[in-house]
């Protein structure tokens, strides 16, 4: 076997069967051969991981790149940028853009500029409004669609579905997996004095609290139950969510309901992250007490989660620094999303297998995502190359956001990339960025298949 694109020798690698010591040979993108011995191979380019781990590349399933219109915000180009610092070689993009995604002609324009800008793959997301229910087919079908995402509350204009018939008609329309942002509008109106009175950060997890979520959570998934639309519920923040969703699963037929929760609720808590660090770590729905923390720490080791991922959501410092609750919710997360967890890793609180279940197979598995997702011969030559024993501080000045913050400013975690590989090219090592790679739109499953069993 000569005349390769890509080695890597000498790593310890992730395989589906457990970690292996192995060379992987690629070529024109794709895992061609997982070899014990090398002698015979020569390649163009040769990556040594002596004493690092290779895992498949990281899937970034909800962030919010904010383009077009919000450019100040975040760009897909610096969004994907620091995807790539990160070690992320796929993110899904959420609609609330401005225009939002509502539309063919919508997406076919995020689809452009990613074409031309991304340094990772990519898909979108379209959204559901009370005015798109008949375009809902068309959207979900189109290449490069991740499928539909429907905000129950916590958003503007046309996106937010707070109408009972509105989410029952979605639900009946949409034959691919909807993914669910579940915050009951009503209540979150109703109790919005309590954070105008406080004036205060402190009280975000008491204004939009548990019950706000849960009544949302609850309401969509009995919709689903009746009309067997297949879910995925966003960014799970509650002990008393996890526990109904835990019931759910067992009740209803398999895959029908998928969990995603975020690595910002495991590595903070309240009160004390509000007290520490301000609005930077305000976002919907909050980080709460950490009750919470332990059970979602649960719900992640008994199965009942099944992806995680970022809900990366930045606004200014300056957007960030009004008095709330005028202050915006969200914040930056897709370049720290492995470096966050790998420390987890290293604290004893998660496995190697689950992460990698977690931000590679999981979202193939719940999306349908193709050729993604594990070291493979066949599978895609996406890549990320870590140490788990590198200590470094994270800092506002090297994150690649537009937004140029990030809420883990000052923390130190253990573990961490050291080179991402799209497509059979090393395109990050050590920190800098070597070349820009063939990003590609993410190839869907349009059927409820589940692609990794």
């Amino acid at each position: 076997m000569t005349n390769m694109d890509l080695l890597i020798k000498n790593v310890s690698v992730f395989l589906p069967t457990g970690l292996t010591n192995a060379h992987i040979i690629c070529h024109r993108g794709k895992i061609v051969a997982i070899n014990t011995e090398v002698e015979d191979i020569t390649a163009k380019e040769v990556l040594d991981g002596q004493g690092k781990v290779l895992l498949p590349g990281i899937i970034d399933s909800q962030v919010h790149f904010r383009e077009p219109g919000l450019e100040h915000k975040e760009t897909i180009e610096a969004g994907t940028r620091g995807a790539v610092l990160g070690g992320v070689t796929s993110i899904i993009e959420m609609p609330n853009t401005a225009p939002p995604t509502t539309s063919v002609e919508a997406l076919q324009q995020k689809l452009a500029i990613a074409e031309q800008t991304a340094w990772c793959h990519y898909g979108f997301y379209a959204g559901a409004s009370a005015d798109n229910t008949a375009l809902l087919p068309t959207l979900e079908a189109t290449p490069g669609c991740a499928g539909i995402k429907v905000f129950m509350g916590s958003s503007f204009g046309s996106l937010l579905v707070d109408d009972d018939q509105v989410l029952r008609n979605t639900l009946s329309t949409c034959k691919r997996r909807i993914a669910v942002h579940a915050e009951d509008e009503a209540r979150l109106k109703e109790r919005k004095h309590i954070a105008e009175a406080s004036g205060i950060v402190l009280s975000h997890p008491e204004w939009r609290d548990v019950e706000s979520a849960l009544i949302a959570t609850q309401k969509v998934v009995s919709i689903a139950a009746d009309t067997g639309a297949k879910l995925h519920l966003l960014h799970i923040s509650s002990a008393e969510e996890m526990s109904y969703l835990r019931e759910q699963k067992r009740r209803l037929p398999e895959h029908q309901v998928t969990v995603e929760t975020l690595p910002q609720y495991l590595h903070f808590h309240a009160p004390s992250c509000y007290i520490e660090r301000g609005t930077r770590v305000q976002m919907n729905p909050p980080i709460r007490e950490r009750y919470h923390q332990d059970a979602i720490w649960d719900a992640i080791h008994d199965g009942t989660v099944d992806v995680m991922a970022t809900d990366h959501a930045p606004h200014t410092l300056h957007e960030k620094q009004q008095a709330y609750p005028t202050s915006p919710s969200g914040m930056p997360g897709v370049q720290t999303l492995l470096p966050v967890l790998l420390n987890q890793v290293h604290l004893g609180k998660l496995t190697l297998d689950k992460l990698v279940d977690l931000v590679c197979e999981g979202p193939c598995r719940v999306l349908g995502i193709q050729n993604k997702g594990r070291i493979q011969v066949g599978y895609d030559a996406d890549f990320v190359l870590v140490d788990l024993e590198k200590q470094h501080t994270i800092d506002d000045q090297q994150i690649a956001s537009q937004s140029g913050w990030t809420p883990y400013h000052g923390d130190t975690v253990t573990g961490w990339p050291i080179a991402t590989v799209i497509s059979g090219e090393v395109v990050m090592q050590n920190g800098q960025l070597i070349k820009r790679p063939q990003a590609m739109p993410l190839s869907f499953k349009t059927q409820d298949i589940n692609l990794i069993v």
